[in-house]
């Protein structure tokens, strides 16, 4: 199962929305084929390791056992069921790491092996299954996108100065931020750090697709000449006096009776963004903060840049976080703090 997982991972920012899943087919402690989830509407993992099986072996596969981290589909998408391919191949077992969530699977992949006298092993790693796929758990558990915080701070607490562009990573931790933007769906900023930085938002030193750009411009602030508004990737804005299209760019007009996070997600998870990193100045950040909702802090700390005064970086109140790990990269401690959001995700 750790070796589906590992497998799985390298379907990380080509897959989404769909889950990362990795397959292994094994007979007598013999590992027969791998496989897994390459790109979003591709072959599922379970095909791709079924498809790689030698010709030598294949009067194998009735008395093998396949081991994937995730409940196989049971229903048409973009693909054939899975759990169909594995019923056809007379497969004599099948080990699950986890269960599916998404409501046209959950249980029913399960079951529909089962009712052909498939055995059924799961929970078989389970909580790394579910940490893995965690991005897709929450958006179909929560019903909203899974929402990582991140900001660069000085050595001293501070992440700029008002009205001034102020840079505080360097070009490796650029790269790593580079990299987690081409694993995200989509990426946020306001418009005060649309206006003082220009950012373009896209992943240009890492391999990998641009997440969605959005920002937050309720008074619509940010002139067509910056940056984010070149069209280079989709792009939202957010507003409250209209809604219209320009190209690849598209302005989404809010209701002012809502609120206007729980409006912004509502519409995210309606278009089926499944993941968002922000990367928004501190008022932002303190809002997503603020408000509970956010799953993962991402904190890089300068360790030597110091400004002694400016904007305070953001604070994690009432956080619970349950595993925090950190990493120094030279310049810059990095700090990862997942956080519990819900006792089933």
């Amino acid at each position: 199962m750790m070796r589906c997982l590992q497998l799985a991972r390298l379907g990380a920012g080509r897959v989404s929305p769909n889950p990362m899943v990795g397959a292994v087919l094994v007979h007598n402690q013999r590992i027969l084929s791998e496989g897994y989830h390459q790109e979003y509407g591709g072959p599922h993992a379970e095909i791709n390791c079924l498809n790689k099986v030698k010709s030598e072996d294949r009067l194998l596969i009735p008395e093998s056992t396949l081991y994937v981290n995730l409940e196989p589909c049971s229903h048409f998408g973009k693909t054939p069921p899975c759990a169909d391919r594995l019923i056809q191949e007379k497969i004599r077992r099948v080990v699950i790491g986890c269960r599916d969530p998404f409501p046209l699977v959950d249980g029913k992949g399960i079951g529909k092996l089962q009712d052909a006298g498939i055995e059924v092993i799961q929970d078989v790693c389970v909580d790394e299954a579910r940490d893995l796929n965690r991005r897709f758990f929450v958006f179909h558990t929560l019903q909203r996108p899974y929402i990582v915080l991140k900001w660069a701070q000085t050595a001293d607490g501070f992440i700029g100065l008002p009205g001034e562009k102020t840079q505080i990573s360097q070009p490796t931790t650029q790269r790593l931020v580079h990299r987690w933007r081409c694993e995200e769906d989509a990426i946020l900023v306001g418009s005060q750090t649309a206006l003082v930085d220009n950012p373009q938002l896209t992943n240009r030193y890492w391999s990998g697709s641009s997440p969605v750009r959005i920002v937050l411009d309720s008074h619509a602030r940010v002139p067509a000449t910056h940056r984010v508004s070149d069209g280079q990737v989709p792009t939202i804005f957010f507003t409250r006096n209209r809604h219209q299209f320009s190209g690849n760019t598209e302005y989404v007009a809010l209701n002012p009776a809502e609120p206007s996070l729980s409006q912004l997600l509502k519409e995210l998870y309606s278009r089926g963004i499944q993941s968002l990193l922000i990367e928004g100045g501190r008022t932002v950040l303190q809002s997503f903060a603020d408000e509970g909702l956010w799953d993962e802090a991402r904190i890089i700390r300068s360790t030597t840049f110091l400004l002694e005064k400016g904007i305070p970086a953001p604070v994690l109140t009432n956080a619970i976080v349950h595993k925090e790990t950190a990493y120094d990269e030279g310049d810059a401690i990095i700090e990862m703090r997942p956080r519990t959001t819900h006792p089933n995700v």
